[in-house]
């Protein structure tokens, strides 16, 4: 069993950077792909980022360039670096852990980009 807990969101002006971290308890962490999905108020989830196991990364159009994910398999924990944020990119961030037999969420993070 896993158990993921996010944190790090809160409110930041536009342009401005926040580091979201997502702690695993339980082993193996190392073995698990870490995807950062992102719901914002009458939207589907939607996937942002993922770091494989072997630390391979993906983004989507709407933040590459902008949001960097990072993993510490030593401290069970995935990072997310968000620079530039925009309005648009106010949701609940949420980290999930995937591998070949198991899959976890965490609770969520809110995140809210306002002036």
């Amino acid at each position: 069993q896993v158990q993921l807990v996010e944190r790090g969101g809160g409110l930041v002006e536009p342009v401005g950077s926040l580091r979201l971290s997502c702690a695993a308890s339980g082993s193996g962490f190392n073995n698990y792909h870490i995807y950062w999905y992102r719901q914002a108020p009458g939207k589907q989830r939607e996937s942002v980022a993922l770091i494989t196991s072997d630390g391979n990364t993906n983004y989507s159009g709407s933040v590459k360039g902008r949001f960097f994910v990072s993993r510490d398999n030593h401290k069970n924990t995935a990072y997310l670096q968000m620079n530039s944020l925009r309005s648009e990119d106010t949701a609940v961030y949420y980290c999930y852990a995937r591998s070949i037999r198991h899959d976890y969420w965490g609770q969520g993070t809110q995140v809210t980009v306002s002036s």
